[in-house]
């Protein structure tokens, strides 16, 4: 696997490791994967609930949890650190207003067009920002507005699949269409940005159901310079999760892995389980809405309150919550270490590459 470079910082290991909340990747394992020269993140959704005990409303539970974990990762490592925030977040703002005061090295967005994120940049500041993608066009409407109005361009672009975890930016109908699978994409996405080559290097990040060295060689020979991966690191020593989480992962079967209907508004993929089945019967419908945590969610119309379902899975009350996984994540066989992971899929990589050669 070759290094790359966002902007001036080269990433030895062209791994990044995917955002997952609530709660799922925290400091513990994105300080690993930083260590193992990949790009660890730190997912801030949700973080009032994990530090409750913190002094302030909601709002400023999460400020002070995202302050924590930049500094927690930065204690047990000298790698790079991004903070993943979704665009749909009722905090938006405040998460990435935090992020480039504490320094954290890249930000990444997506669930929605993150069309104003370099208005947040300080002087000085050094954080780099990554969009995450669906589409060619989505990545030429994010280039054209942030080159018009902020004279800027990404520094990477993450292109995300169908065959992804959580929330996903496709309609049901388009989930197993072929015309919009990652192999698809990529090709798309490099062309869009090709435009732009003369201005600032874009790097393509594929991400959505990669799991195997030979799936991250099959996409840098498409072209993409890096892979962003989040299943297969839930199953890891460091993950933050609770182990009845992780234990969801490996007693999964393919037949289990399911596209549900988030109150978020965008489909979703996750883990078939006793909390969804109750939803589906309607027996989880929230009585109010005490953290006004997401944008698009009205409570009044929704089945269950997700932070709350997503906060209860990663501390382990499963009965209470669900996983969110990607369609591979049924592979999970074993707890392994980040390092054990990521030198397999190199091992698979180096293998796979001369097959392709």
């Amino acid at each position: 696997m070759k290094s790359f470079f966002i902007g001036n910082t080269e990433v030895k290991t062209p791994i990044i490791q995917g955002g997952m909340g609530i709660g799922i990747s925290l400091s513990g394992l994105a300080s690993a994967v930083a260590n193992e020269g990949g790009i660890g993140v730190i997912s801030c959704a949700g973080l009032g609930l994990l530090y409750s005990e913190e002094k302030g409303d909601y709002a400023q539970k999460c400020i002070r949890g995202l302050e924590e974990e930049i500094r927690k990762a930065r204690q047990k490592t000298n790698g790079i650190i991004g903070v993943n925030i979704m665009g749909v977040l009722s905090n938006y703002a405040d998460m990435v207003c935090t992020a480039i005061r504490e320094k954290a090295d890249i930000i990444f967005s997506g669930a929605g067009l993150p069309l104003d994120l370099p208005s947040y940049l300080t002087q000085g500041s050094s954080t780099k920002l990554i969009p995450i993608v669906s589409s060619a066009r989505a990545a030429k409407i994010i280039c054209d507005k942030w080159q018009k109005n902020y004279a800027y361009l990404p520094d990477a672009i993450v292109v995300e699949g169908p065959k992804a975890g959580g929330h996903l930016g496709f309609k049901k109908a388009q989930l197993k269409d072929e015309n919009y699978a990652l192999e698809s994409l990529v090709p798309q996405v490099l062309t869009t940005i090709s435009a732009y080559k003369d201005i600032k290097n874009i790097p393509v990040i594929a991400a959505g159901g990669i799991s195997t060295g030979k799936d991250i060689a099959r996409f840098f020979k498409l072209g993409a310079s890096a892979v962003q991966l989040g299943s297969i690191f839930v199953t890891t020593w460091e993950c933050d999760a609770a182990q009845a989480f992780k234990d969801v992962y490996l007693h999964a079967k393919s037949t289990d892995i399911i596209i549900i209907e988030s109150p978020v508004g965008m489909p979703g993929r996750a883990i078939n389980g006793e909390f969804l089945r109750r939803v589906e019967k309607g027996l989880e419908k929230p009585a109010c809405c005490p953290l006004h945590c997401i944008k698009t969610c009205d409570y009044t119309q929704s089945p269950y309150c997700i932070m709350a379902a997503l906060y209860n899975a990663a501390i382990g009350h499963m009965t209470k919550g669900y996983a969110f996984a990607g369609s591979n994540a049924y592979l999970a066989e074993k707890i392994r270490s980040v390092k054990e992971v990521i030198h397999t899929l190199k091992k698979d990589f180096f293998s796979a590459s001369h097959c392709l050669a």
